[in-house]
């Protein structure tokens, strides 16, 4: 349930953001063309992305980022409850052979994971039942064999038969602990204890709802890193040499993908034959991931540069020759009969009506097909490439380097946002007449 508390909290601030700002404060009416049309749904030229809603949406995953990892960055009023750092005790109480009892006292001490906590140490006792001391790490359990200083053993038929004040089940026949769906579960000060299969005490301090920085760095840990490699470089290649090469891998897979996958397109929707001929091929290739493809590009063309650039080939190839198709197909057949009745030849057809009317769907496809690419590549480099992104992102995490991860993570994002940026730039400016029939 506590793994739902970060989506409640983004479901929140989303609901709240637009009430707040698309109903409570009145922003002066638009006047620009759209603001005049009456009907919008459907309409995708009367639907433009709301940059408050962008920037909210970006400090909003940010904002949660840092109050699940208690980061500096943001005010310590807002971070989510951490882990227990402190002292703790409980008692118990052991049955000896004979029948008799006594108590002892288990003091805990929980360890700041990013300091040094002072050891623990505490007086045994002198009743048959000595106290331990415990010494646990953040977000960890620990284990305490509790007759290893008793004098009452288990293995000559000691037996807790308490803890906390709780008692503990056992069998009387064997006198072993029942079975672990019959442990209890004890809730003591700041921890929970039970007992392990072999009897044994596990002490599991409070985490709260903090993620650990191993499985997630705050940001300001991620920042450091990027500065860091930025700086010194990562295995021999600086950070802008390991984002350029997986950067020029994608582009040249890319291009080639549509220097083919365009004309085979065109050629499919202009002509029965070839759209018998490939439209089997292209719908069965369609649906297989390209990282399916890995280990026959592998056997095909090794591990080097010519096997990284087939394969981001390969996943270009389909989207732009299903995109080219599509363009084609969807012409108004109007406009077509339009051309021809001016005495347009096909040549002049092919130039001023089709290439024009399928160039939308072309740079849509583009736009996927770039992501698919940009997205492949990753994975590609993590099979025996020196240099790239994905290199990066699978040596890091080898040694649990999670902010280095979440770092390309975000670098990898970022790239194939701006890539994405430069792909509806260009569709603007080559295709201005896009959504106006």
């Amino acid at each position: 349930m506590t793994s739902l508390i970060p989506f409640a909290l983004y479901v929140g601030i989303f609901v709240g953001s637009y009430l707040i700002v698309n109903k409570l404060i009145r922003r002066a009416a638009r006047t620009d063309f759209t603001a005049l049309k009456t009907v919008t749904f459907g309409d995708e030229s009367a639907v433009i992305s709301d940059r408050t809603a962008s920037i909210i949406s970006v400090a909003t995953l940010f904002l949660l980022w840092g109050m699940f990892t208690g980061s500096v960055l943001v005010p310590p009023f807002l971070h989510a409850p951490g882990p227990y750092i402190g002292d703790g005790q409980f008692t118990y109480v052991v049955e000896g052979p004979d029948g008799q009892r006594d108590e002892a006292t288990v003091f805990w001490r929980v360890q700041d994971p990013e300091g040094e906590t002072e050891k623990l140490t505490v007086d045994p006792g002198d009743g048959p039942a000595r106290n331990d001391a415990l010494m646990i790490r953040a977000y960890r359990s620990a284990q305490l064999s509790w007759d290893k200083n008793d004098e009452f053993k288990r293995k000559d038929g000691a037996r807790l038969v308490e803890i906390a004040g709780q008692p503990v089940a056992y069998d009387p026949a064997t006198r072993d602990e029942a079975d672990s769906a019959a442990k209890p579960v004890i809730e003591v000060d700041h921890a929970t204890v039970t007992l392990s299969d072999k009897g044994a005490l596990i002490v599991t301090p409070y985490t709260g709802l903090q993620m650990e920085p191993i499985w997630l760095p705050p940001p300001e840990d991620v920042v450091k890193r990027l500065v860091d490699i930025a700086s010194e470089g990562f295995r021999g290649a600086t950070l802008w040499e390991h984002l350029g090469l997986s950067l020029m891998r994608v582009v040249v897979g890319f291009f080639f993908g549509s220097l083919i996958g365009i004309p085979l397109g065109y050629a499919m929707g202009l002509s029965n034959w070839f759209r018998g001929w490939f439209d089997p091929i292209v719908e069965f290739m369609r649906p297989v991931p390209p990282l399916a493809l890995i280990p026959l590009v592998i056997i095909w063309a090794g591990i080097g540069e010519l096997g990284k650039i087939i394969l981001l080939f390969l996943a270009a190839l389909w989207i732009m020759a299903i995109a080219a198709r599509s363009g084609v197909s969807g012409v108004r057949i109007s406009k077509v009969h339009a051309a021809y009745s001016l005495g347009a030849s096909k040549g002049q057809i092919m130039r001023y009506v089709i290439v024009p009317n399928s160039l939308p769907e072309i740079f849509t496809g583009a736009r996927v097909a770039m992501g698919v690419c940009w997205g492949t590549v990753v994975a590609a480099e993590l099979v025996a490439a020196e240099k790239g992104a994905g290199m990066m992102i699978m040596v890091a995490s080898k040694f649990q380097n999670t902010d280095i991860v979440m770092m390309g993570i975000i670098m990898i994002g970022v790239i194939g946002f701006g890539i994405d940026i430069l792909m509806r730039w260009a569709e603007r400016w080559l295709v201005p007449w896009k959504g106006k029939g």
